[in-house]
């Protein structure tokens, strides 16, 4: 049976009361507290760095989910293994040596995945599967939050799903973008079993009844 884990995103918290905020949504059933980076180079907006994964670090026992949207990627890997991730994505555009860079955030006591945007081919997958634990498929382009699902993400969520069955390795695979009560379903039925979503739980006044709704939807996934 499937283990279908919920990773709100904190990039639609109320960053005024963050650590209320990452220790509400953990009370409220999440999984994973997922953690966006941003340079506005690799992708048009910015974020926050380490020390934002530092300060939350004690208020969740959860797993700490990192994905870099920065190029190049390897300088600040280190420093978010130290500031408390416990998963580190990163996308293939942004690294010269895919295997090394997995290599370099597994060397630092995390889990490693790659991040696939909406039009970037699946092939980066072929020689690296030994070295990953995650992969993040993105349902939108990355950079924003608050974006609409694109559907054709269900077909690479599909094509992951085969990879990782095919490869006979324990890996996750995530989606990010635009996922809601709405959708969730579907994407598990193409083969996700992590799941992002900002607004749609940040969003709301009630984090619970929406983490209880997408867990009804899930459960009902055959």
């Amino acid at each position: 049976m499937t283990t279908y884990r919920i990773a709100p995103s904190i990039l639609s918290a109320d960053f005024a009361r963050l650590g209320e905020e990452v220790r509400n949504v953990v009370a409220a059933g999440a999984d994973i507290i997922h953690f966006d980076v941003m340079d506005n180079h690799y992708v048009p907006n910015l974020t926050v760095g380490p020390l934002v994964c530092e300060a939350i670090r004690p208020h969740v026992q959860v797993p700490i989910d990192v994905h870099l949207m920065v190029k190049p990627v390897d300088r600040i890997i280190p420093d978010f293994a130290k500031a408390g991730a416990n998963i580190i994505t990163f996308h293939p555009e942004a690294s010269e040596h895919l295997d090394r860079t997995l290599q370099l955030i597994r060397d630092n006591g995390c889990k490693a995945g790659l991040v696939f945007n909406p039009a970037t081919p699946m092939h980066y997958l072929d020689h690296v599967m030994d070295k990953i634990d995650i992969i993040l498929i993105m349902s939108v382009n990355p950079g924003f939050g608050g974006q609409s699902f694109i559907p054709e993400a269900l077909n690479k969520i599909a094509i992951a799903r085969r990879k990782i069955d095919e490869s006979g390795r324990d890996i996750m695979l995530e989606v990010d973008g635009g996922i809601k009560i709405e959708n969730i379903a579907a994407a598990a039925q193409a083969g996700a079993d992590t799941f992002v979503a900002g607004s749609a739980i940040f969003g709301k006044p009630d984090y619970k009844a929406v983490i209880d709704a997408m867990r009804d939807q899930l459960a009902a996934v055959k």
